[in-house]
């Protein structure tokens, strides 16, 4: 652990990627911001403006940075390697893999944090004066778990506070927290994924590319799975369907339009159906890494 802390701090490519994926992040949701129609604006569209999310693309720009960040930690790795050649035993291996993993996962949701707040306030700032977001003007279009904290400290709306707190309405409609929870998860899977495809290549390039990938093939073997069950697709989940915008099938199940559907989005995280898309690829991808590395004599 100690040594991959000082690979990833040492190296100038790490603080390159992080501060250019916040910069492109918020030029993004900056630019879909000033977009948007005059009207209320809806918890959804506040999420996606959040996230950075664009049609046609595999990943946000969070996601595609931790998974590029987490390649590149294996691919760098390969090219440099810290180890001597007398000390690249199978359990070694496995220890910096593994070490990979628990460096990468938190900084991953660092990174996934800090765009969240960053783009809260590039949205805020970039929305056409005719946009006003309803969690800030509306108590009824707040998530439960805002309205109870707001009514622990006394107020009975956000608009109660000062306007400069104004941000925090972006992320405090009906299914914001929930659908925002899972992009943080989403992208330390992201982080994950990048390094254990690398792993398997032996190249970041190849280990991005197939990151890319499996967005699609994610969202395609959850539809058969969902039908070979019996369970109907989420409604919530309609709107992104046929494949348009990588990810975007999960904030489905934890967002939406009725009040009562948008308000179950913290028990949808905890459905058994999307915590095993979510989790099984990493951990198919953890146990191929660990039979590939079995049969290699170096990293």
């Amino acid at each position: 652990l100690a040594y991959e802390l000082r690979r990833l701090r040492g190296l100038r490519s790490t603080w390159l990627l992080l501060a250019a994926v916040l910069l492109c992040d918020a030029i993004v949701a900056a630019g879909l911001a000033s977009r948007i129609p005059a009207g209320p604006l809806g918890a959804s569209t506040g999420v996606r403006l959040l996230t950075a999310t664009l049609p046609l693309t595999p990943l946000p720009f969070a996601m595609f940075g931790a998974g590029l960040l987490g390649a590149l930690s294996y691919g760098h790795e390969v090219r440099h390697p810290g180890l001597p050649a007398s000390q690249v035993a199978y359990a070694r291996r496995v220890r910096l893999l593994l070490a990979k993993l628990l460096v990468v996962g938190p900084v991953a949701a660092l990174l996934a944090l800090a765009t969240l707040l960053l783009d809260a306030v590039a949205v805020h700032l970039s929305l056409p004066g005719g946009v006003t977001v309803a969690a800030w003007a509306d108590p009824a279009a707040l998530s439960a778990q805002v309205s109870g904290a707001l009514d622990a400290v006394g107020l009975s709306a956000l608009g109660d506070l000062p306007a400069v707190f104004a941000p925090l309405a972006l992320v405090a409609g009906h299914g914001a927290p929930a659908a925002l929870l899972m992009f943080v998860l989403l992208t330390v899977v992201a982080a994950w994924t990048g390094v254990l495809t690398a792993s398997l290549t032996r190249s970041a390039v190849a280990g991005v590319l197939l990151l890319c990938a499996l967005p699609p093939l994610l969202e395609s073997g959850v539809v058969l799975l969902l039908r070979r069950s019996g369970r109907p697709w989420s409604s919530r989940a309609v709107g992104p369907l046929p494949f348009r915008s990588g990810i975007e099938w999960a904030y489905g199940w934890v967002y939406g339009g009725a009040h009562e559907a948008a308000a179950a989005g913290s028990s949808a995280l905890m459905n058994p159906v999307l915590l095993a898309a979510v989790a099984t690829p990493v951990a198919a991808l953890l146990l191929v890494a660990l039979l590939v590395q079995a049969g290699r004599r170096a990293l």
